[in-house]
């Protein structure tokens, strides 16, 4: 049995040939490869760190040129013989009809997608309804949900408490109507959506009846229909996050374009996207103090209503990235509303969605992203100084109502 040999990473001989595709192996020598790359990642962090604190501009420079000549062409393709040069063009060709073949592929599934989604909307409904209280569940609806239920028990899932014979007074049991906070404890239970609902949020979201998903007729997308009872908070029946497609040259999938969110029309002293802060203040020269109040944004879970405008190509502020982060997080609640919240609404409602997607021991602090930074002050434009025992207390508590920002 022949030795395997180590790769010398110390040898100063070169190598007779330049690398090519040909005589470059896909994988290395394991235990050189890692001692190779740690030595190399090792020297060049330290060069590159005493090159940047004695040469910024040097490094900025070197930076931006080595930036330059990502995707830029080697030189190999035009360099090999025209007849090699034809055949590649020739597998050119036929990646593009397998793009094309890619394309129509994708846009079935968007059509099955929409065909099943209208087949489902009797399910849909029929839950609305029973969440709602407008109507009770058939004794065959009861009895195999019942079923589930003693299943999930034994597996030592999620628990509902359908199957279990509870002594409950007749009057007691009617003075409920459908299943209260259903959606505020199923957007609770998911992790991303319980760290963006705040406490001051869970009231308004109580009156949240229906999530509808509903696919749109005349451009590639889908948006999202939250339905309310009428509220202390805002008029609007419904809030609508309309969320648009468009097809990859390249691959054929279907992705984000853009999205767009209803305005919410928020009703005086109960706006949750602001808070009142009062201030006293005393004057500099007077010594007398007055009462300040100033509005503020505030952290809320209905921010995910807000259209947010896609930076510019080439703005790389770090606004413009916050932004972006902001939009690709956006996306993300979407994709999540879309595939899990709405199809799964009672396991999440129950807790079983927890174990099945995994989530049980869940913590992440992603969603401080998605707030970019609304819980920041602006700067004060009065000449007078804040005195230090200013007080803080929401909209609600204020004695003027504040000033509606909507959203």
């Amino acid at each position: 049995m022949s030795e395997n040999k180590a790769v010398d990473i110390k040898s100063d001989e070169k190598a007779t040939t330049a690398p090519t595709p040909q005589n470059t192996p896909i994988f290395t020598a394991p235990l050189a490869a890692a001692a190779a790359a740690a030595r190399i990642a090792t020297v060049a962090e330290e060069d590159s760190d005493a090159l940047a604190a004695h040469n910024p501009a040097l490094m900025s420079m070197l930076q931006g040129r080595l930036g330059s000549l990502i995707g830029a062409p080697s030189g190999y393709i035009e360099s090999l013989p025209k007849a090699v040069r034809d055949r590649v063009d020739g597998l050119r060709y036929l990646q593009q009809q397998h793009i094309d073949i890619d394309k129509q592929m994708h846009m079935e599934i968007y059509e099955l997608e929409k065909k099943y989604n209208k087949l489902y909307a009797p399910l849909y409904e029929r839950r609305s309804t029973i969440i709602a209280g407008k109507a009770e569940p058939t004794d065959e609806e009861k009895a195999e949900g019942a079923k589930i239920a003693e299943a999930e028990k034994e597996g030592e899932s999620a628990l509902s408490g359908i199957a279990e014979e509870k002594d409950e007074d007749e009057e007691e049991q009617k003075a409920v109507d459908g299943i209260p906070d259903f959606w505020m404890t199923a957007l609770r239970n998911h992790p991303q959506l319980g760290e963006l609902i705040t406490d001051r949020d869970e009231e308004a979201i109580k009156f949240l009846r229906d999530i509808r998903l509903e696919y749109l007729e005349d451009n590639l997308g889908f948006k999202l229909v939250f339905e309310f009872a009428e509220n202390q908070f805002f008029s609007n029946t419904e809030l609508v996050k309309t969320y648009f497609y468009e097809q990859s040259d390249v691959a054929g999938i279907l992705e984000f374009k853009s999205a767009q969110g209803t305005e919410i029309n928020w009703k005086p002293e109960n706006d949750l996207s602001v808070t009142v802060e009062t201030k006293k203040q005393r004057h500099k020269t007077t010594n007398r103090t007055r009462v300040v109040k100033k509005t503020v944004p505030s952290k809320t879970f209905f921010s995910f209503f807000t259209t947010v405008e896609e930076p510019d190509e080439d703005d790389d502020s770090d606004l413009a990235e916050e932004t972006r982060d902001r939009i690709e997080l956006d996306y993300e609640l979407a994709e999540e509303f879309k595939e899990k919240i709405i199809p799964n609404a009672v396991d999440w409602f129950t807790g079983k969605a927890l174990e099945y997607e995994g989530l049980e021991d869940y913590e992440d602090e992603f969603m401080d992203d998605y707030y970019d930074d609304e819980d920041e002050d602006s700067d004060d434009d009065d000449d007078e100084d804040d005195d230090e025992d200013g007080l803080s207390r929401s909209a609600k508590e204020a004695a003027e109502p504040p000033q509606c920002k909507n959203q």
